[in-house]
């Protein structure tokens, strides 16, 4: 048996977090802070299993000395830092932030957007409707998942989850620039034509709904679909011996899609096809059954 090595306890820096000492582990960052102490700080292109991309801006706070407002999901916490999360700067620069995502792209399956487009005062209809960055319809061209890049911001996470942060299948990369970038497989070939291999890891990694499973596209296509009546049970997938946890998604007693915790020391959230996708022989054995 392997043995694990120790490694020394991570020393603590001493901080100030709008206006109240704090204590956070050297090597974190001001948002890992941030949560520690209960405060609110609104993200979309931050992963706890990726690292940090600064692409979305919408975590930005204030650092004492600094001339730019600071990414709160990448600036590590330093000994004698002085940082407001809520000064009028950084809402400020948050509302503007959220007038052009939602503006410019469907935030409407993004969670938490609406709320926070409310609370910080968003208008982006003030932009009009040929802000729109997309108008194209949803990809389908396989029976796993869909791709509805109308929904997309360009965060990077599925493209680093493809990548050599996890799959290293490298299927899909950013294609164009400015106002013509978009996620984009080799040639823009269909995906059953690509290097994916279906393992669905950038669907759990999207925050907006941009990438999502067929069976939750169709529902809520037909208006079926309601988080508030699904329940989660975590289990053991059985396909093989590696020991992957499976979250399993359940509405009416029929799986609807299937995720795994992201703080699972085999996984990290991370499935292979079998896991994400091979729960249908569970609804037939069921209505066989019945």
């Amino acid at each position: 048996m392997t043995a694990i090595p120790l490694r020394p306890p991570r020393r603590l820096v001493d901080l100030t977090l709008d206006g109240e000492p704090v204590r956070a582990p050297e090597g974190s960052t001001l948002l890992d802070a941030c949560r520690a102490e209960g405060k609110d700080i609104p993200t979309l292109c931050q992963g706890d299993t990726l690292t940090p991309k600064n692409a979305c801006r919408v975590c930005v706070v204030e650092v004492e000395g600094s001339r730019t407002l600071a990414p709160a999901c990448s600036r590590r916490v330093e000994q004698g830092m002085e940082v407001r999360t809520d000064t009028e700067r950084a809402r400020h620069s948050r509302k503007v932030v959220l007038e052009l995502l939602a503006s410019s792209t469907d935030l409407s399956t993004t969670p938490r957007a609406a709320e926070w487009i409310e609370e910080y005062g968003a208008e982006p209809d003030r932009f009009g409707a040929d802000a729109a960055r997309m108008d194209e319809e949803p990809k389908v061209d396989n029976d796993l998942y869909v791709r509805d890049y109308d929904k997309c911001i360009l965060c990077y996470k599925c493209v680093d989850a493809c990548g050599e942060q996890w799959q290293n299948t490298f299927a899909i990369a950013v294609a164009g620039r400015g106002f013509d970038a978009r996620i984009s497989t080799e040639h823009e070939a269909p995906l059953t034509d690509s290097a994916c291999v279906y393992c669905g890891n950038c669907i759990e990694v999207c925050p907006t709904g941009a990438l999502s499973f067929k069976s939750e596209f169709d529902m809520r296509a037909a208006g079926t679909w309601d988080e508030s009546a699904q329940t989660e049970t975590t289990t053991v997938c059985a396909y093989c011996g590696v020991g992957c946890n499976l979250t399993l998604h359940v509405q009416e007693n029929e799986i609807v899609k299937v995720t795994s915790p992201h703080d699972n020391p085999v996984t990290h959230g991370n499935l292979c096809i079998k896991g994400r996708f091979g729960y249908q022989h569970v609804q037939n054995h069921a209505q066989n059954r019945d």
